[in-house]
């Protein structure tokens, strides 16, 4: 069974707070939904255009994720919109349906989707 799982986190515009926030955002992702890497099939990352020192896909690699396909696009600009923010989709082959899915928002995110972030998530 195929799922996705859909997440994003805030990030200063470093090299290092990038790779930090993604790289915390998909590990917390991949615990929650006991996910294993060689099960992801691919993940797209979108950044607002504030976030231009790495391509949020490097934290995927460095965390080992090396079979999966990584895109990363720049997310439309609408006015008033969050900014600093990592949005990431991943699709993975999980036996849990998609309704069983944890879908992960941290830092400043969680005001994005308030009706899904739970109490622990950071």
């Amino acid at each position: 069974m195929t799922v996705c799982i859909r997440g994003a986190t805030t990030a200063q515009n470093t090299r290092d707070d990038i790779l930090l926030s993604t790289k915390e955002l998909l590990e917390y992702i991949m615990d929650s939904n006991e996910v294993e890497k060689e099960n992801i099939i691919s993940i797209i990352f979108t950044a607002t255009k504030d976030l231009d020192k790495v391509y949020p896909a490097v934290a995927a690699r460095e965390l080992g994720i090396t079979e999966g396909a990584l895109m990363c696009v720049q997310e439309m600009y609408v006015e008033g919109s969050m900014l600093k923010c990592i949005r990431v989709a991943i699709t993975v082959e999980s036996g849990k349906k998609q309704s069983h899915v944890k879908h992960i928002y941290l830092k400043g995110a969680k005001v994005l989707r308030p009706d899904i972030t739970t109490q622990e998530e950071r």
